[in-house]
């Protein structure tokens, strides 16, 4: 059975809502095109437009955010007796070059690349839109659908909190999601019931003290002793105030201090990331890291400034929703395309529109089957199979007829 002929059916019946090969091209192209444009967080005016320009060539009314990048839609005449399906998708690439070789669409931006998969999330929500607006026209679209075409997703805290200040959850009722996940094959994704990201926040500290020769280092803070034992000593001491389930982990990845080899320096920095994997861990994170930095400062007369900057809780999926998504999936390509996944320690700015409502995010393989090794996300060769695409529009648009139908 070939990849656009998989089985599609439910009670006997095939579900509309499948993606014409007419349009499938067009939306190949639409995100190649992205993916050549990447613009980072809060400076999507060009993909921001071009979204807008689609979805009103098919007769949708977008509205942009107040802050001029980003934008939502409805599909149907919202009902405050039946709350809203909201898909959702981020918009932002990430600023690194694309080292993609003999690829026609990699990236014309320099240092700018969508390697972490956002030109396919942002396509498969506007396949979607586009193919429930035309179920809409037939009257087969029981419940409006809203989409939600988010900004800076890659700058913490993300873009989520201005999106919903914008009004994009107003009248919904349930929000989900997809991920790229190059582990896992074009053709399945993956669910799993609660936690299926971590929190992430930003962590920055400076170090101040009297500096002086390396010969007399008595005489002196001995800063870059004092950074170095911050890098080591922080981690473990947390680890040992904290549940270990919690999975709190501080991971460093710059420190900076001196200028000459024969010179203790009178400042340091050093800035990193603390991720956890459950809710109340997290809210405890910045007394803890303020004590334990504080008390290794301390052990060296050294002065601690430390800013702890809020990212973003865990993604925790909502079991109804995730039901939802994998009925959807099995529907379309049967219970065999769905597969477990685990927590995982990226951080999500989705995590914001789930303090708000339920809502679920699916992991969406972009592996081509049979491809040997994985190129990551977050690195300059990222790529995904595009059947991903098609797969994503037909779980959407699957997910909101069974929604409507309930």
């Amino acid at each position: 059975m070939s990849r656009e002929s998989e089985a599609e059916t439910t009670g006997g019946a095939v579900l509309p809502g499948t993606l014409p090969e007419s349009l499938r091209a067009e939306l190949v192209a639409f995100r190649r095109d992205l993916h050549m444009h990447p613009e980072l967080g809060n400076q999507e005016f060009r993909t921001t437009a071009a979204i807008k320009a689609r979805l009103e060539r098919a007769g949708l009314q977008p509205h942009v955010l107040a802050i001029g990048t980003g934008l939502f839609c409805d599909i149907g005449e919202p009902d405050p007796a039946q709350p809203m399906l909201a898909l959702r998708a981020d918009i932002d690439a990430l600023p690194i070059p694309d080292m993609k070789a003999d690829c026609a669409y990699r990236s014309t931006v320099p240092d700018r690349a969508h390697a972490c998969g956002h030109d396919v999330h942002t396509t498969v929500v506007l396949g979607a839109g586009l193919v429930l607006a035309e179920l809409h026209k037939k009257g087969l679209l029981r419940r409006a659908v809203r989409l939600i075409f988010q900004p800076a997703e890659e700058v913490l805290p993300g873009g989520a909190p201005d999106t919903i200040e914008s009004g994009a959850l107003e009248g919904v009722g349930r929000i989900v999601a997809v991920h790229c996940d190059p582990r896992v094959d074009a053709g399945r994704i993956g669910l799993r019931h609660g936690p299926i990201t971590s929190a992430c926040d930003r962590l920055e500290v400076a170090l101040d003290g009297a500096g002086g020769h390396t010969a007399r280092p008595h005489l002196t803070t001995d800063l870059v002793t004092a950074a170095a034992r911050v890098v080591t000593d922080v981690p473990a001491l947390v680890a040992r105030r904290v549940d270990a389930r919690s999975g709190l982990a501080v991971t460093w990845g710059r420190i900076e201090s001196g200028h000459a080899c024969n010179v203790i320096p009178q400042h340091a920095e050093l800035s990193g990331t603390v991720r956890c994997l459950d809710l109340d861990s997290w809210r405890a994170a910045p007394d803890l890291l303020h004590a334990a930095i504080d008390e290794i400062a301390n052990l060296y007369k050294a002065k601690s400034e430390i800013n702890y900057i809020r990212g973003v809780p865990p993604v925790v999926n909502d079991p109804v929703t995730t039901d939802l998504l994998r009925e959807a999936m099995a529907v379309r390509r049967g219970a065999l395309s769905v597969e477990d996944t685990e927590q995982s320690l990226g951080g999500e700015d989705f995590s914001w529109y789930l303090e708000h409502v339920p809502g679920a995010m699916a992991r969406l393989g972009v592996r081509t089957p049979g491809e040997r090794g994985v190129r990551d996300l977050h690195q300059g060769d990222f790529d995904a199979d595009e059947h991903a695409i098609t797969v994503g529009v037909e779980l959407f648009t699957a997910a909101a007829l069974l929604d409507g139908a309930r």
